[in-house]
């Protein structure tokens, strides 16, 4: 079974962030040029809340608002729900539907070391029950691996 430590030697354990002064539109740049959904928000080297896409659309676009003029702090999530290394995907999985959300930045040893997404978790459940299948038909079919 596939923990949260397997999907961040996988994926790499690349965090970006940004600070809850900057404008939504920078904080938009960075998910653009990185490719990602959301970005942590830190201040003072603590995590102060996360900024998803669905922040922005929900928060700016729906209240015809502007990207350059709010702040990332008016519109992040302040509740970040965060996992260790030893999590299973399937308890991430969980954790994610549970609590509609996508992102889940990872703390080991008290420090920040990664964050998943729910694409992560999802990629790595259908590896896990590929691998499963694949025993399966050839334990059945005889024929070896």
């Amino acid at each position: 079974m596939k923990t949260v430590r397997t999907i961040l030697q996988n994926k790499g354990k690349d965090i970006w962030h940004i600070s809850p002064e900057a404008s939504v539109y920078e904080a938009l740049q960075l998910m653009a040029n990185k490719e990602i959904g959301a970005v942590l928000v830190i201040k003072n080297e603590i995590i102060v809340g996360i900024l998803s896409e669905r922040d922005y659309a929900r928060k700016v676009i729906l209240k015809g608002k502007h990207s350059k003029e709010i702040m990332v702090e008016e519109i992040m999530s302040t509740k970040v729900i965060y996992v260790n290394t030893t999590l299973s995907v399937e308890e991430c999985m969980a954790l994610m539907i549970n609590k509609r959300i996508r992102h889940l930045p990872v703390i080991e040893n008290g420090r920040l070391v990664g964050i998943i997404s729910i694409g992560d978790v999802v990629k790595a459940v259908i590896e896990d029950k590929e691998f499963l299948i694949d025993q399966l038909v050839h334990y059945i079919t005889g024929v070896p691996s």
